[in-house]
């Protein structure tokens, strides 16, 4: 099976995540959320102040990613950050990491190997619909259920 490797984006937040902040920052990252199967690291360790607008934006910065089949990972969190995110029960919808080093590396330890382990035994020339394979192939069987 060949692996078609994406890139990943780490874009580092601001030192402040208020309104006027928040909309700069999403015009430069939106390109990046647009493209097919996004896979995004917010590097959080130099947010200062963030407030509902910037929760709003890490929220729509998830929902435009999602839409895509990608995601978006938080690292690095400030402290005041990580109390933010509590506070408003936002963080539990991210994966959060220590770093940007590892949260990069966790995209690419996803799916595959893991897949692979799990598949029965089949016969020569059948392949299952949830298969890495299929997955891979933008023409296969399983390509109309990702629609």
């Amino acid at each position: 099976m060949e692996r078609i490797s994406r890139p990943v984006v780490v874009k580092r937040m601001p030192e402040r995540m208020n309104l006027k902040h928040a909309r700069r920052f999403l015009k430069e990252v939106q390109p990046f959320l647009i493209s097919d199967r996004p896979q995004v690291v917010f590097d959080m360790s130099q947010v200062r102040h963030i407030d509902a607008a910037g929760i709003d934006v890490l929220l729509h910065c998830m929902r435009e990613a999602v839409k895509r089949d990608g995601d978006v990972k938080l690292a690095a969190l400030s402290s005041q950050s990580a109390v933010v995110l509590e506070l408003t029960r936002t963080g539990r919808l991210f994966e959060i990491y220590e770093n940007s080093t590892a949260a990069v590396k966790s995209f690419s330890c996803f799916l595959p190997n893991a897949m692979r382990q799990l598949e029965p035994e089949l016969p020569q020339g059948v392949v299952p619909i949830f298969s890495p394979q299929v997955a891979a192939s933008e023409d296969g069987p399983g390509a109309s259920l990702a629609a």
